[in-house]
């Protein structure tokens, strides 16, 4: 009885623990079943994450009557805010520290053979939709509802969420702490750990020490405009920063995150609708990751920087943030376009940014999706009362 009631956040912990522990002496028959299991189970996220954004954005928006246009946009411009505040508070530091920090070019070495496993099958379960195509689909469907009074349609989107709600409950998030286990035993089993951090580790660091930064700014921001105590509600967003440093993944941390979100007091229709939202929308911890790791590249490789050049970076970084599918090195792979087109990175250079970014993925999908909760206090507060008119029988139209 006593486990049942261990919090997710100490079992996301523990399994984290576990995962490198077990990977440094398991078996490889041991090994390929949790791998097995992660696949499966990743196969199925997939598969329900387009669900997961159907489920919740289209009744939140079309709970929010009329003024979901107007949060919408709202939203996304506090994202992208965010995201540019991001990426300039990183190149700022990065270029005053990284002259003292970086004094080698070990960071070349980091390429080298290492052993992988497979899992003895895989289960096939392709999503309904990709990513884009279902946000699309939400905000087409959620504000037409809105707008048209589509009240049996509403009603029906409304069940279609609480059987999503329950999915959540019962079957994703108890199922995490395995998952992300298994993630990182293969890590650890195929020797990725170690040798790729001990060359990156200062970065890292840096990087660790820049994200906590702008969490407490994000979430300042956010106490300060909404009148709540901004680490009380940076604390209930842990277990949701710890399920990304496991998952990888923004989209697949979206339970959690609402979960969250809801325990720091936003409402249920602010929170469906922000949460999936800002799960493509806002990267403020890529950002931040992407542009260190590309001055540091930059300066072990000796490529000159150019303050405006690179401001003009920041900005179609954001915007190119967006098409980022919600995966691991999903962020990584939409910013290729425009470091190889506006800062000249070559085949040599992409594949050092790659390598450096991976090592650390984890750390800013969890700064994103731990920001999520940022915005949605703030959105929640300039909702005002209107938002909780909506949820009675007798609701009037706003």
């Amino acid at each position: 009885m006593r486990i049942k009631r261990i919090g997710l956040l100490p079992k996301i912990l523990i399994a984290i623990a576990f995962g490198i522990v077990c990977g440094m002496f398991f078996p490889e028959f041991m090994v390929r079943i949790f791998i097995t299991i992660k696949s499966i189970f990743g196969s199925f996220l997939g598969f329900v994450i387009p669900l997961l954004i159907i489920g919740l954005v289209v009744p939140g928006i079309a709970n929010l009557g009329n003024k979901a246009g107007k949060l919408l946009l709202i939203t996304v411009g506090l994202a992208y805010l965010y995201t540019l505040f991001s990426g300039f508070m990183s190149m700022g530091v990065c270029r005053w520290s990284f002259p003292y920090i970086i004094g080698s070019s070990d960071l070349f070495n980091v390429s080298e053979n290492v052993t992988s496993f497979t899992p003895y099958f895989t289960i096939e379960m392709n999503p309904i939709m990709d990513v884009m195509s279902t946000l699309i689909f939400s905000f087409m469907l959620g504000l037409g509802i809105a707008f048209c009074k589509a009240e049996s349609l509403k009603r029906g989107m409304n069940e279609f969420s609480s059987i999503i709600t329950k999915l959540i409950e019962k079957v994703i998030v108890p199922f995490l702490p395995i998952y992300i286990f298994s993630i990182f035993l293969e890590m650890t089993a195929v020797g990725q750990i170690a040798p790729i951090l001990s060359v990156f580790i200062k970065i890292i660091l840096l990087i660790f020490v820049m994200t906590v930064v702008l969490l407490v700014v994000q979430f300042g921001i956010a106490g300060l405009y909404a009148k709540k105590n901004p680490f009380k509600q940076l604390k209930n967003m842990l277990p949701a920063y710890a399920t990304a440093l496991g998952t990888q993944s923004s989209a697949a941390t979206i339970p959690v995150t609402y979960a969250q979100a809801l325990k720091n007091g936003i409402r249920e229709p602010i929170a469906a609708f922000v949460i999936p939202l800002c799960a493509t929308i806002h990267l403020s911890g890529s950002v931040m990751k992407i542009v260190a790791c590309s001055l540091a590249i930059m300066a072990m490789t000796g490529m000159n920087f150019d303050f405006w050049l690179y401001s003009g970076f920041i900005f179609i970084l954001g915007v190119t943030m967006v098409a980022a599918p919600g995966v691991p090195g999903g962020a990584i792979m939409a910013a290729l376009a425009p470091l190889q087109s506006m800062l000249g990175f070559g085949e040599t250079e992409q594949g050092l940014m790659i390598a450096l970014y991976i090592a650390m993925d984890s750390f800013g999908t969890a700064t994103n999706v731990t920001g999520d909760g940022a915005i949605a206090c703030i959105i929640d507060k300039l909702a005002g009362n209107k938002i909780e008119d909506l949820t009675s029988p007798d609701a009037k139209e706003v």
